[in-house]
């Protein structure tokens, strides 16, 4: 327990030699981030800096709001598609991502207007199949390709009256 402020002393004197003393003896030795940038320099400053430091350090995220759910979503299952093994999951994970991004177009979402284009099937496929070079296969009977898929109209879902 630390001793009491002795009666006629400024605040400022008595709390500048307490912490003297203890950097004499050796108390501030040690400390975890000695030697290193203190967080966040140089970056302007938050109000909710540390919600957010909170949310980091216990791997949390805040949810989205749809319209900008859709577009992360998008973001994220073109890579997916991109990261396939065959070329026929990377079509199926681009066409379920058009299927939600056509429900979403359908209906009223929160968040900001943005609106999600679909995502052209070919120009993923082509970028896939770029990445995923085809080795040369022993020449013998192969299974025949799967037919194209018929593309739907992205208005599909308005009514005509």
């Amino acid at each position: 327990m630390t001793e009491r402020k002795p009666v006629g002393v400024s605040f400022e004197t008595w709390i500048d030699r307490q912490i003297r003393e203890a950097a004499e003896r050796g108390e501030f030795d040690d400390l975890p981030g000695a030697g290193k940038p203190l967080p966040g320099e140089g970056k302007p400053d938050d109000e909710m800096w540390w919600i957010k430091r909170k949310m980091q350090a216990e791997n949390l995220s805040f949810p989205l709001p749809g319209t900008l759910a859709l577009r992360k979503d998008a973001e994220d299952s073109r890579a997916a598609a991109l990261r396939a093994r065959t070329e026929a999951e990377a079509r199926r994970i681009i066409e379920e991502l058009n299927d939600r991004i056509r429900e979403g177009h359908g209906k009223p979402l929160s968040g900001p207007p943005v609106f999600q284009p679909l995502l052209e099937v070919e120009e993923v496929l082509a970028e896939w199949r770029a990445a995923h070079p085809v080795e040369e296969a022993p020449a013998g009977p192969q299974a025949p390709a799967e037919p194209p898929r018929r593309r739907r109209s992205p208005l599909r879902w308005i009514r005509r009256g």
